[in-house]
């Protein structure tokens, strides 16, 4: 069933997230400068979300300081709602906020983004500042043992009070009117994290849902961290766009290598405008805000076969590294357009083998044919292969998307000798 939600994200979106090579130190100068990269760039491919992660309302994120022990001094209106730091983004003087920002990408033919934890911040609680629209203030909603277990800015608001809803609607009134097209929830995915809340997450992804669709702005609405738990993918696919079937994910071989596990669970729930999120893609040069800057540890294999599954099993794409340094290889890796074809074109993607050596998944075509992609889990050269009965082809026409070529026509398997944690990419059609 298609909902008015799902419209607003019917393939999976594609974009850069500033968190894997700023942190939360991100400023306005670079959130502008990937945006002009995209826009050269990357836009042509379908790339066009610009996302601006967490910690945007704190004037002192990234410096060690704090004005408070246990959460951060926030850059708040008169109704505890978090605004841009000035001194982080000029263009938000005066109370302009995010507007100035969206409107210049926007202007690019590109979309924003914004990052957000759950709940109200602590800030506006201790303060007792007024929610907007109501006759109570902050420290009457919040619940006070709700708490993130890795960030304690926020408290969860209480779900049994009306109040609760009427400042999530404030928040996102205030974004539609600066122009945000994607919002990222954090603290919120995982509905199992916090076991002794008596008001689970669902509660509070219920509010925000509710609350994007009374500000009367589309806005992809897009849920961490993970693992996500299957069991709840009915709750995922009703409210939200994306969810993270992960926790943050590295560029450590180990972890692109769990991701197999993750995909294969997750398969089945792929759908037009429900897309279980394997997270950003740690690309190129990342690690800038965390004082640790430097190119991504994967070796050139490692970023294939990583791309290779998120186009298969159709992930959002959310490039982590910083777009400007980014070098021939990398840009080739995000403007393959045989390759990124997979994300709106394909379907039905599902795992036909995984061990401890090998993975092979497959997915179809919107017009004809199929799509093979076969993975190396090893660590040495292998050859990897598939019988053609598997996919009900006794022979078939193979085109190798990353090398855009074509390499004829095989009868009863398709095989590839690919490098330690390689893979490839194919497309097969009926031979002639």
């Amino acid at each position: 069933m298609l909902r008015k939600k799902d419209k607003v994200a019917m393939t999976p979106p594609m974009g850069w997230n500033s968190w894997d090579c700023w942190a939360a130190t991100v400023n306005e100068k670079q959130l502008l400068e990937n945006a002009d990269y995209m826009a050269a760039h990357l836009k042509p491919f379908g790339w066009e979300y610009v996302v601006c992660d967490i910690q945007w309302s704190e004037p002192l994120a990234g410096t060690g300081e704090r004005e408070y022990r246990n959460f951060a001094r926030l850059t708040l209106d008169e109704y505890g709602r978090q605004m841009p730091a000035e001194n982080r983004f000029p263009s938000a003087a005066g109370g302009a906020g995010f507007a100035p920002i969206a409107e210049k990408i926007h202007s690019m033919g590109l979309k924003f983004g914004i990052h957000i934890m759950r709940g109200i911040p602590r800030q506006a609680v201790h303060e007792h500042l007024p929610v907007l629209g109501t006759d109570v203030t902050a420290d009457q909603v919040a619940l006070f043992h709700s708490i993130s277990c890795w960030n304690g800015d926020m408290y969860g608001l209480d779900p049994q009070k009306p109040e609760s809803q009427a400042y999530y609607d404030s928040i996102f009134q205030l974004y539609a009117a600066w122009g945000v097209d994607f919002v990222k929830v954090d603290d919120i995915c995982n509905t199992n994290m916090y076991p002794n809340n008596p008001y689970s997450a669902e509660k509070e992804i219920e509010m925000i849902r509710r609350a994007i669709d009374r500000s009367g702005r589309d806005m992809v609405l897009s849920l961490s961290p993970g693992p996500a738990v299957i069991e709840k993918a009915w709750h995922m696919e009703k409210h939200a766009n994306m969810w993270r079937v992960t926790d943050d994910f590295w560029d450590k071989w180990e972890l692109l290598k769990a991701m197999f596990e993750r995909c294969e669970v997750w398969q089945k729930h792929v759908s037009p405008g429900c897309w279980p999120d394997c997270d950003m893609l740690p690309l190129g040069r990342i690690g800038m805000g965390f004082h640790s800057g430097r190119k991504t540890n994967f070796t050139r294999a490692e970023q294939v076969t990583m791309m290779t599954l998120w186009s298969i099993f159709r992930s959002p794409l959310m490039m982590g590294g910083n777009l400007p340094d980014c070098d021939n290889w990398t840009l080739s890796l995000l403007t393959n357009a045989e390759v990124l074809h997979l994300l709106k074109h394909s379907h039905d993607a599902c795992q036909l083998v995984r061990d401890d050596t090998q993975a092979v998944w497959t997915s179809v075509d919107d017009d004809e044919g199929r799509y093979l992609a076969l993975f190396n889990l090893c660590d040495a050269q292998a050859e990897v292969s598939c019988p053609l009965s598997e996919l009900e082809l006794s022979s078939a026409w193979v085109r190798d998307l990353w090398q855009k070529k074509d390499l004829g026509a095989v009868q009863g398997s398709v095989s590839a000798l690919l490098a330690p944690h390689g893979a490839a990419l194919l497309k097969l059609t009926r031979a002639h």
